[in-house]
């Protein structure tokens, strides 16, 4: 026999049912030891492999999950999907990794894809071009196909799905906070992505704190990214901020980069802290204090959810929010 050697052959050879080399091969107490035993030295010494196919429509389960991720050189993104994969392995998945690239169009066409491929559940973080258009349809009808979803990071309350993401309102708040702590009062907040939700999240926490009028706000919302050095070099050269919050992690290493070259004292002149403790924030210099998502833990609680979802059915979505952290540096320290 070789790798193409079927229950049908190891039964006849053992002169026993289908049946009983199928539950021996999967340690069903319904068989002897004895038996599994000699099912399972017969099966290795013949090199037999399941056909993964057959299980799988057997089980109707595939023991694949699907993942949508907008931008694969985004270090946040990176690590929540080593975190999905590593949470994932554990239990015995596998992956299939679509990168839709900011693309709506591609965000749809990997959907349908990863439905036709009968993965088990998706998780998903939407395009930036998805919530810009505010176009769902996809989502609530993969979601209606009775397979899981799990939504995160970039979520929206129009799709009734389970969803993990980060409290961004209170993390920017912790930000705002530690700023006017130091003594900050003219403080400038920048974005480079002001369409995500998890932009308008982190503006909304800062502009929604209570404030006496010593402490004053300006915000630059950057549309064409190829754009984003002058403007902001501009923006601080014409202001006498003395803070700087980067609601994404581009926007908080430019500050700095703008700062330097404005002879601007980092952190004595002028504070700056961002989002994400990526590579950009640790190599920056100086390092960038930042708000950290624990990407990879989000990552592991994103599959965790999604597998609860596949043995309960009933209950209600599910909203699990993600803890963050202020790690302060050098830029504002």
């Amino acid at each position: 026999m070789n790798q193409k050697t079927t229950l049908k052959q190891l039964s006849k050879e053992l002169n026993v049912s289908v049946s009983t080399v199928s539950k021996a091969l999967n340690n069903s107490p319904e068989i002897s030891e004895k038996t599994i035993k000699r099912v399972k030295e017969l099966a290795a010494l013949y090199g037999y492999k399941p056909n993964p196919v057959a299980v799988s429509l057997k089980r109707n389960k595939t023991y694949t999950l699907g993942i949508l991720i907008p931008d694969i050189l985004n270090h946040f993104f990176a690590k929540v999907l080593y975190g999905i994969e590593q949470k994932a392995s554990e239990n015995g998945y596998k992956i299939i990794t679509c990168l839709t690239n900011e693309s709506l169009g591609k965000e749809k066409e990997y959907l349908t894809m990863l439905e036709y491929n009968k993965v088990d559940g998706v998780i998903a973080a939407m395009t930036r071009e998805t919530q810009l258009k505010k176009d769902f349809e996809h989502f609530n009808l993969y979601k209606d196909s009775g397979k899981p979803l799990v939504l995160f990071d970039r979520v929206t309350d129009e799709i009734d799905c389970d969803k993990v993401v980060v409290d961004d309102h209170k993390a920017a708040e912790e930000v705002f906070n530690y700023l006017v702590g130091q003594g900050r009062k003219n403080i400038g907040i920048i974005s480079t992505l002001p369409h995500l939700s998890v932009i308008i999240g982190r503006l909304q926490g800062i502009e929604n704190i209570p404030k006496d009028d010593t402490v004053q706000l300006e915000k630059l919302m950057i549309d064409n990214a190829d754009e984003a050095e002058k403007l902001i070099d501009n923006f601080i050269r014409n202001s006498n901020f003395d803070a700087i919050i980067g609601l994404d992690e581009t926007a908080g290493s430019i500050a700095i980069n703008s700062a330097k070259h404005n002879n601007l004292d980092i952190p004595k002149q002028i504070a700056i802290v961002g989002f994400t403790d990526g590579l950009l924030a640790k190599n920056a210099y100086p390092k960038m204090s930042v708000v950290s998502q624990h990407g990879i833990e989000l990552g592991g609680n994103a599959v965790k959810i999604l597998l609860e979802r596949m043995t309960d059915t009933k209950s209600g979505p599910k909203r699990f929010i993600q803890p963050t952290t202020l790690i302060k540096r050098a830029s504002s320290e």
